[in-house]
């Protein structure tokens, strides 16, 4: 349930500041950093209106962000249809458990039905025991394993 205060909307030029201190917040969370010009570029492809690019939501609350979601429309080999990549989901560690996460996802999913995108799937850490207690409500636990390339 949305609380009452709660809005979500789409990621605004005017944002940049507070969407940069969300942002950091969650790459820390996972024990990363990234440069100056990653940021730079993540907000402009946010923001850039492709419809293959990244688009950002942000949960606004009292006057001020308090989470966000990245996600990305993409075509996969086993649909006709494009599915969702929900790639970035954070919310202020001091709001949490408020409902602000699963408004996010939710708004995520009415864009994916906007779009006509019947998945949306995304991926989170196995020590993440907070986050996934709310996508065992919201999703389903797939069997798949990720592997990526050795950097």
């Amino acid at each position: 349930m949305r609380p009452d205060d709660l809005t979500i909307r789409p990621l605004a030029q005017d944002d940049e500041h507070d969407w940069r201190r969300l942002w950091t917040a969650y790459l820390d969370f996972y024990k990363t950093r990234v440069p100056e010009e990653v940021y730079r570029t993540t907000f402009a492809r946010l923001l850039s209106g492709d419809p293959w690019e990244f688009n950002g939501l942000v949960a606004e609350q009292g006057g001020k962000l308090v989470g966000l979601a990245h996600y990305l429309f993409h075509r996969t080999c086993w649909k006709l249809e494009n599915v969702c990549y929900l790639q970035d989901l954070f919310c202020d560690p001091e709001r949490r458990g408020r409902g602000i996460g699963r408004s996010l996802i939710e708004a995520v999913y009415a864009e994916a039905d906007k779009h006509g995108a019947p998945g949306v799937w995304w991926l989170t850490q196995e020590h993440n025991y907070m986050g996934r207690m709310l996508y065992d409500k919201v999703g389903v636990k797939t069997p798949f394993i990720r592997y990526s390339r050795h950097e």
